[in-house]
C-alpha cells in the first residue's frame, strides 16, 4: 500500500492527498507530527533528508516534494493521462504552474497563513502585495478558462488549489477575484476531490469553520 507521510494543515501535503483519493489508489495516511519535532528525527530524516512533508512512499520508492509527488502519481497511475499527458508542450505549460506554486504562491499566501497559524512574527507588507500581484496575473489568465492548462483538469490545477483556498487565513480576501472563486469551486466538483482543512485564523477568525466547508 502506498504510504503517504503528511499533516492535515500542510496545504502541499492536501495537493498529495487530493491526487491519491481522485485516482482511487488504495493509500495510507501517516500524520507527522510536526509540533513535536518528528520531521526532524532521524526516522523521518532517513526518508527526507531536508526534513520536510509530505513524503510518498511506494514500495521501494520515496519520493519527496508535493509537486515531484504530483508527477509521479500522474506518471505511475494515471491510465488516461489526462493530469499530466504525454504533450511535451502540455508538460511545459504545466511544468510553469508547478514552479509558480512553489515559489510565487509558496512564498507569498503559504508565509502569511503559516505566521498567523503559528503565530509567527512577520514583514507582511511585501508579502500582501506580492500575494495580490499574484492573484490579480491569475485572475487575468484565467478569465475565460475552466482549468489552468487546457480543457481538462491537470495537476497544474491541484498544485495551486490548496493555497488559493486559505488565501483568507493569511488575511488575503478573494472577494475581488471572482474568476478565481469559480475555478476553486470547479476543482472542489472533481469526483474524488479532498476538502482542504480550515483554521479560524485570518479573515476567518471568529467564523465557524463548519459554516464555511463544503463537501462536494
Amino acid at each position: 500500500m502506498i504510504k503517504l507521510y503528511w499533516h492535515p494543515m500542510s496545504g502541499h501535503a492536501h495537493r498529495a492527498h487530493m491526487l491519491l483519493n481522485i485516482l482511487e489508489l488504495d493509500f495510507e495516511l501517516i500524520t507527522v507530527d510536526l509540533p513535536t519535532g518528528e520531521h526532524q528525527r532521524p526516522e523521518f530524516l532517513a526518508l527526507n533528508h531536508f526534513g520536510q512533508i509530505p513524503v510518498l512512499v511506494d514500495g521501494e520508492f520515496v519520493i519527496s516534494d508535493s509537486n515531484a509527488i504530483l508527477v509521479y502519481l500522474a506518471t505511475v497511475y494515471d491510465r488516461e493521462q489526462t493530469w499530466l499527458p504525454k504533450s511535451p508542450l502540455v508538460r511545459a505549460h504545466i511544468e510553469q504552474f508547478l514552479a509558480l506554486a512553489a515559489h510565487r504562491l509558496a512564498g507569498s499566501i503559504a508565509k502569511l497563513r503559516a505566521a498567523n497559524l503559528f503565530n509567527r512574527s512577520t514583514d507582511s507588507a511585501p508579502l500582501i502585495h506580492e500575494a495580490h500581484k499574484l492573484l490579480k496575473q491569475l485572475q487575468t489568465y484565467q478569465n475565460g478558462r475552466q482549468w489552468l492548462v487546457g480543457t481538462k483538469p491537470t495537476i497544474a490545477d491541484l498544485a495551486l488549489y490548496s493555497y488559493i483556498k486559505l488565501a483568507p487565513e493569511g488575511g488575503i480576501s478573494l472577494a475581488d477575484y471572482p474568476v478565481l472563486e469559480a475555478w476553486l469551486k470547479r476543482v472542489e466538483g472533481l469526483s474524488g476531490f479532498v476538502p482542504m482543512q480550515l483554521s479560524n485564523v485570518g479573515l476567518r477568525k471568529g467564523t465557524l469553520i463548519s459554516d464555511i466547508i463544503e463537501i462536494h
